[in-house]
């Protein structure tokens, strides 16, 4: 049987179904509806249109907004904020102070626009978002992918199911993350790249993605053409060692070895290791190391 929570304030079109607790102030919009089990803390906010399933937990001052969908299980830390159209699989639990869903507000001009409007952003099953991370709308992040403290992960990207993105890292817009990726601390994974599986990227890692950096192509006919961006593409298996750097459009050939510190300035083949700067030919990678 639905009845309110007590000492929450429910629209009288939403549905708390019985054994949800609400903490005081905290507050339930129209048409939302909260399966059994589930708990706002004090001064948490659900917004209109939401499905909230069993035993999730909303925290203290967490805000939803409207058309959210929570999976059963789901944890959302104190002061967390999910935009609008936002679905979240059932077991992912979000820390605090996490945004997720957000839309980016970009400069005129941008080469990250779309003239197609932004989708909601979708998390899959048991996924972790950390303390403090941004998740942008549009963005897919899979089942058991851990999204870390402090992280960013912008509109478009995709990200596959089992990996990491460690504390502190971004992942571009337009960016495609396999499964069972390893993203360390303070990584940059620029816009239009492509990671493939069982990849593992050192901390402080660094793609990039614009020989110009920034500065415009001359005009023709009184225009200055679209400044060509292609980042960097990293094949199935492939090593980044720490504070590397990937210049623009370079291919890292499957099970490669990139050694710490090295600038990458041309394609690497499947296989081989590379060192130095510029990257030069180490040998190849030991048999014991490839994946197969």
């Amino acid at each position: 049987m639905a009845r309110r929570p007590p000492r929450a304030s429910m629209h009288p079109s939403a549905v708390a179904e019985t054994g949800t607790v609400g903490g005081a102030g905290s507050i339930i919009g129209a048409e939302s509806r909260v399966a059994t089990g589930a708990r706002l803390a004090p001064y948490a906010l659900v917004d209109s249109h939401c499905v909230v399933g069993e035993r999730v937990i909303v925290g203290s001052h967490a805000v939803v907004h409207h058309h959210v969908t929570l999976g059963a299980g789901v944890q959302l830390g104190a002061h967390a904020v999910v935009h609008p159209h936002t679905t979240i699989g059932a077991g992912t639990v979000v820390g605090d102070h996490a945004v997720l869903g957000k839309p980016p507000r970009l400069r005129v001009g941008s080469a990250a626009a779309s003239a197609e409007p932004l989708a909601g952003l979708w998390v899959g099953e048991d996924a972790t978002i950390g303390a403090g991370a941004v998740v942008n709308a549009a963005a897919v992040i899979g089942h058991r992918t851990i999204v870390g403290d402090q992280s960013f992960v912008r509109e478009r990207a995709t990200i596959g199911s089992d990996s990491v993105v460690g504390r502190g890292s971004t992942v571009d817009c337009d960016v495609t993350v396999g499964d069972h990726v390893s993203i360390q601390t303070d990584v940059y994974v620029t816009a239009r790249s492509v990671v493939e599986d069982h990849v593992f990227l050192g901390p402080g890692a660094v793609t990039t993605n614009d020989d110009r950096m920034g500065r415009a192509l001359p005009a023709v006919d009184g225009e200055s053409p679209a400044l060509p961006l292609e980042g960097a593409t990293i094949r199935r298996g492939a090593r980044i060692g720490g504070r590397a750097v990937l210049v623009p459009g370079v291919e890292i050939g499957a099970d490669a070895f990139v050694a710490a510190g090295a600038v990458v300035t041309k394609d690497v083949a499947p296989g081989r290791r590379v060192i130095g700067v510029p990257a030069r030919d180490a040998g190849p990678v030991p048999e014991d190391d490839l994946l197969g």
